[in-house]
């Protein structure tokens, strides 16, 4: 029998076992890695929604296309065109970023013209606190707030000729409660009435703020849930120039401009905003079932120059409307059909009616010296009535008849021609 050294078997162990300990080490190299979760894909009447698995990461990309009719009745002094045209064709692309940065880009290719309407980003570290950057809607109007898509009307009153549109600046603005109440501060370039800008002609801002509450909401009774209530102000400094004067033409509902103020055309001079431009606004609506009720009242106090002459003009506008939905639900996000439209059966679907009363006093003290009385009205009282089938809730014909009557605009003295305007869409939003 031969015998073998502690040594030789001490060698001889470590030969056995080194392939197991090199089995060992390999183990884990060859079992599969867990591979991150694909992103998600999701199609529906909302948009198209590429997102990752736990939505930190979101892009959606939606649109809106509206065609409209124009056509002007008993217009003897032929300050309408009869017409068809596309009012707005905006490609949407909503996003969000690690969780918390969503961003929006829209522009818009109505109208025959190309123009950025939204460019923002909101930083989101809360439902109760988001910071805005960018260009956004004014926090302001009522009216405006409210989605093009959504107004019962094709267009919006008489109001928004003193409400600032879109401007470029920064937005503090959040919720609570459920909703309950909603705020909104915000530093921006500052607008024009009527108007938007895309940059600041002078040194100064303007600053807003908006207060809105909706006390009832998820709380009974329940016909109260749908009453909201608030107050909006604007305050800046806004000091125009001869080639960028600070202030915007006024439109009628069929879109005709029905007030300017003197330009070099009119007198070789030109008016132009020169101090402290304040705005305020309460506003409120109220939804419940079927019906809605919708009313602003808007007062701008504008300080304006021509030559040596200033003043400080106070200009008042405001509006009423109401609606009712048969087959679905009225609401300050548009009509919601109880059912949608189906075309083999033809049910379902929703209709909604409306009715609208506004009115713009423009101050006494702009004639003659900041406005030429024969071409500028001083006043415009309008009547609407509105007719809206929603096939569901991205697809609408909408048909419109809108009269509005007008003191001075005329040569001689006289009144501007009643305006008379039928106005018909076909909008498609997804």
């Amino acid at each position: 029998m031969s015998t073998v050294s502690a040594p030789a078997l001490v060698a001889t162990g470590l030969l056995l076992a080194a392939p197991c300990v090199h089995a060992q080490a390999a183990a884990p190299a060859s079992e599969p890695r867990g591979a991150e979760e694909p992103p998600v894909l999701h199609i529906s009447e909302e948009g198209f929604t590429l997102s990752s698995a736990d939505k930190a990461f979101v892009l959606k990309l939606r649109g809106q296309l509206q065609g409209d009719g124009r056509f002007y009745f008993e217009d003897t002094d032929r300050t309408g065109t009869n017409t068809f045209l596309i009012r707005r064709m905006r490609p949407i692309l909503d996003g969000t970023l690690f969780g918390f940065i969503d961003f929006r880009f829209m522009p818009d290719f109505g109208v025959g013209q190309s123009v950025i309407q939204d460019a923002f980003i909101d930083f989101r570290p809360g439902e109760w606190v988001r910071l805005r950057a960018g260009r956004f809607k004014t926090p302001f109007g009522l009216e405006l707030l409210q989605s093009d898509m959504d107004n019962p009307f094709i267009e919006r009153s008489l109001t928004v000729d003193l409400v600032p549109n879109r401007d470029e600046g920064l937005e503090l603005h959040g919720e609570g409660e459920g909703g309950r109440w909603q705020y909104s501060l915000a530093a921006v370039n500052g607008d024009p009435d009527g108007a938007s800008t895309d940059a600041n002609p002078d040194d100064s801002f303007d600053l807003v703020a908006r207060v809105f509450a909706l006390p009832f909401k998820g709380r009974e009774p329940s016909f109260l849930q749908g009453l909201g209530l608030g107050i909006a102000v604007t305050r800046g400094l806004q000091f125009g120039s001869t080639t960028n004067t600070g202030l915007a033409p006024w439109r009628s509902p069929g879109q005709e401009i029905i007030f300017s103020y003197l330009d070099n055309t009119d007198t070789g001079e030109t008016v132009t905003a020169h101090g402290q431009h304040l705005r305020i606004t309460p506003q409120g609506h109220f939804y419940w079932g079927p019906f809605g009720l919708l009313a602003e009242y808007v007062r701008s106090s504008q300080e304006v120059r021509i030559a040596d002459a200033r003043a400080r003009l106070h200009h008042h506008a405001w509006q009423t409307s109401v609606s009712w939905v048969f087959g679905g639900k009225a609401s300050f996000e548009g009509a919601r059909p109880t059912t949608p439209f189906n075309p083999k059966t033809l049910e379902g679907g929703a209709l909604e009616v409306a009715a609208r009363y506004h009115a713009l006093d423009v101050d006494d003290a702009t004639f003659p010296r900041f406005a030429n009385p024969a071409r500028s009205v001083s006043e415009a009282r309008g009547f609407g009535v509105a007719t809206t089938f929603a096939f569901n809730r991205r697809v609408r014909f909408a048909l419109n008849f809108h009269r509005t009557n007008y003191v001075g605009g005329a040569p001689d003295g006289g009144d501007r021609v009643p305006e008379n305007v039928l106005l018909s869409r076909f909008q498609l939003t997804f």
